[in-house]
C-alpha cells in the first residue's frame, strides 16, 4: 500500500497511536505534518523514525483554536503546495461517574478535546482538499459513541458529536474526490497485551500497527468509494 508523496497530516502525533501512524505513513512514502503542542518533541519522534526533514514538518498549536487551525493549513500550503489527508488521532477519556454525579465542566472537557477540535481543524483541512478534488478525512472513535455503556456520558457525547461531524460532513462530499471515514476502536493496545497475555478483556483491543493499516488502507485510491463509513476494528460489529 503506498501513499507516496500525498502530504497527510496527523493530529495527536505524539501519542502512542500517533506515533506508530507517523512510522508507518513515513514507510507508505507520505510527507507528513504533525501537529501537537510540543514541535520539539515531534521532530525528534521523525528524526529517530529516520523521517528525512524535508518530508516532515511539526507545528505546535491549540488544536481547538480555529486562528491557529487555519494558520496551520496556510504554513503546510505554502511549504507543499496542498493537503492531501488529515487523520485525527486526539485521544482522551473523561467519565467513571453516574450522569448525576458528572459536573457539567466534565462535558464540556470532551465537547472541547473531541467535537471543538474536530470542527475547528475540518474547518481549516478540508478546503485545500476540495480545492485539488482529492481528500481523505479520518478519525479514531469509540463504539462508546453509538453505544454508551453507564458512567461514561462526558466521553459517550464527545464522541457522538465527532462522529456527527464526520458521518454530516460525508453526505455532503459526495462525488467531490474527498471522503470523510471514522474507525472505531475499543482500546488501543499500545503494549500488545492482547498478542503478548491474550485474556477476556483485551479479546477486542486494537493494536497501533493494525488501526494505522486501516486507516492507511482507506487513503489509497483503492478506498476512493468509502465515505461516510463507520468500521469496527475490535471483532463484532
Amino acid at each position: 500500500m503506498t501513499i507516496k508523496n500525498k502530504i497527510a497530516v496527523i493530529s495527536g502525533a505524539g501519542g502512542g497511536l500517533g506515533r506508530v501512524l507517523t512510522k508507518t505513513f513515513a514507510e507508505a512514502g507520505a510527507k507528513l505534518v504533525l501537529l501537537g503542542r510540543n514541535s520539539d518533541k515531534l521532530n525528534k519522534m521523525a528524526a529517530d523514525f529516520g523521517i528525512h526533514s524535508s518530508d516532515v514538518f511539526s507545528i505546535a498549536l491549540d488544536l481547538s483554536k480555529m486562528d491557529e487551525t487555519q494558520k496551520a493549513a496556510h504554513e503546510i500550503e505554502a511549504k507543499f503546495g496542498r493537503l492531501d489527508i488529515f487523520v485525527n488521532v486526539v485521544g482522551g477519556w473523561m467519565g467513571g461517574k453516574s450522569v448525576l454525579e458528572t459536573d457539567i465542566s466534565e462535558i464540556d472537557a470532551m465537547i472541547e478535546q473531541h467535537i471543538r477540535t474536530s470542527y475547528s481543524m475540518l474547518k481549516a483541512f478540508l478546503p485545500p482538499m476540495l480545492k485539488n478534488s482529492w481528500g481523505r478525512l479520518l478519525a479514531v472513535s469509540s463504539p462508546f459513541a453509538n453505544h454508551p455503556p453507564g458512567n461514561n456520558s462526558p466521553y459517550a457525547v464527545g464522541k457522538a458529536g465527532m462522529e456527527a461531524l464526520m458521518l454530516s460532513l460525508a453526505m455532503e462530499l459526495k462525488g467531490s474526490g474527498v471522503t470523510s471515514n471514522l474507525v472505531t476502536v475499543n482500546t488501543i493496545d499500545v503494549k500488545h497485551e492482547r498478542i503478548n497475555h491474550p485474556s477476556e478483556k483485551n479479546k477486542s483491543w486494537s493494536t497501533p500497527e493494525e488501526i494505522s493499516a486501516t486507516l492507511l488502507h482507506l487513503c489509497s485510491e483503492e478506498s476512493s468509494l468509502i465515505n461516510g463509513a463507520r468500521i469496527p476494528l475490535y471483532g463484532s460489529p
